[in-house]
């Protein structure tokens, strides 16, 4: 945004961070939260600590012991934020749907060693091995409305085996390696525990591959549909729906739904799926349950496979859900396709919002500046919400007026993945009068004085 569509937007971001100045401990961190997270959502090219500071006044030495040293939690901002957008979900309109959770992982390019970490991995931002980092987050989707509320850091073996290392980085030292499927599980409960209502789960070929993911998943009870590789062992169910002996081999999933007798004897069905930028897809579908294996023995339950392939293309996808077998196919390939919203976030979040451009070498830092920019991403997709006319979360019926410019600035039509709306007028209010860091609100000064 430019500077006078933040001025634009000062009171709106100020009640939105209202409620997370107290996860810091003192009041004089109070503006550098603001500060930052208007330089978040700034025009800047690089959204890290120096070209924040700079643009705003602020000593760079004082935003860098903002984001690093001062006594504040980025996990509490989080749980507030969570809390938030469970808040949000009950009053956006479904589409039949209800909430779906979003899993994926996203990475950086990172030269040098001491970014925490970082080494030599698979990076999907350049679709090869390369030096970065990779996180692991979690999203929601309702509707039209969605947002990214998780975010947690991938650490490699290498680097949980060397704790000198991760001491000089500041990791925890209750911090370890742990698969990326782990770090999701770990996620959806944090939100579920936070009031996150999750009616699906929906996640791509990197997790459906994890047979101890979609154990875990069944453990909890969350409904899923996600993309499995087309080696995934599996077995058909017979007519008599018994468990295989645990000697009977599987087969691939492309030979199951490629010779199976139940999928032979199946037409093709059709989905059309509409992403407001790219036009209506066309999708045909098969399904069946099968059985599929799990730690070298069968699982306990079926689950439905569905063999899906785009009519105009010929891609193809499979699907693995443990959903019932009342559950019509064409919901569950509707859920399927909803992982393109967290795409579409992670886009925004690292394109618009800055959240690969952390530069320190302190794990808390680098915390802090992904749970803000997640925390910026969810205020534009809220008032996105609010030009289009439909409440959210928190709204008491009233219209915020003339957001529509600031949040265009940031986003343009991205938080709902179409082109922008014409402006209302050539009225514009005028530019709030405050200094280059701006100054507490006075209601929150109040309140730390009284918990003083």
């Amino acid at each position: 945004m430019t500077e006078e569509q933040l001025d634009e937007l000062t009171t709106a971001l100020d009640d939105f961070l209202q409620p997370y100045l107290f996860c810091c401990a003192y009041t004089q961190t109070f503006t550098h939260l603001n500060t930052y997270c208007r330089g978040l959502l700034s025009e800047l090219k690089r959204k890290s600590v120096e070209p924040i500071a700079l643009a705003s006044g602020c000593a760079v030495r004082t935003l860098q012991e903002f984001l690093r040293d001062h006594h504040w939690q980025h996990d509490q901002v989080t749980e507030l934020l969570q809390r938030h957008v469970a808040a949000v979900l009950t009053t956006v309109p479904d589409d039949g749907l209800g909430n779906v959770g979003l899993i994926d992982e996203t990475s950086a390019l990172k030269s040098g060693r001491h970014t925490p970490g970082v080494q030599r991995q698979y990076l999907g931002c350049v679709g090869k091995i390369d030096n970065g980092i990779v996180s692991v987050h979690l999203g929601v989707c309702k509707g039209r409305y969605k947002t990214l509320m998780d975010a947690e850091l991938f650490l490699p073996k290498e680097w949980a085996e060397d704790r000198d290392r991760c001491d000089r980085a500041g990791i925890p030292k209750d911090l370890d390696h742990r698969p990326k499927w782990q770090i999701a599980l770990a996620e959806v409960d944090r939100a579920r525990a936070n009031g996150v209502r999750l009616d699906w789960l929906t996640f791509d070929e990197e997790y459906g591959k994890a047979p101890a993911f979609v154990r875990g998943l069944d453990e909890r009870e969350l409904p899923f549909v996600g993309e499995v590789p087309k080696s995934l062992s599996c077995l058909a169910v017979n007519g008599s729906r018994r468990r295989p002996e645990t000697q009977v081999k599987g087969q691939r999933a492309e030979d199951v739904v490629r010779h199976g007798p139940a999928f032979l004897k199946q037409r093709w069905q059709k989905v059309r799926l509409s992403r407001q930028t790219l036009g209506v897809q066309v999708w045909e579908f098969k399904a069946a349950q099968v059985w599929q294996v799990q730690d070298e023995t069968w699982s306990q339950r079926t689950y439905w496979l569905v063999w899906a392939r785009n009519a105009e293309t010929g891609e193809e996808k499979y699907f693995l859900s443990n959903a019932s077998v009342a559950v019509k196919v064409a919901k569950l390939v509707r859920v399927a396709f909803c992982r393109w919203n967290v795409e579409h976030r992670l886009r925004v979040v690292k394109s618009e919002i800055g959240f690969t451009h952390y530069e320190g070498r302190n794990y808390s830092g680098l915390m802090r500046h992904q749970t803000l920019c997640l925390l910026m991403l969810s205020f534009v997709a809220e008032h996105t919400q609010r030009l289009r006319g439909e409440k959210c979360g928190a709204d008491d019926g009233t219209g915020m007026q003339r957001l529509e410019p600031a949040v265009l600035g940031v986003a343009g039509g991205s938080a709902w993945d179409e082109p922008p709306p014409p402006p209302a007028g050539n009225h514009r209010l005028p530019p709030a009068a405050e200094p280059a860091c701006p100054s507490v609100p006075a209601e929150a000064s109040l309140q730390a004085k009284k918990a003083a």
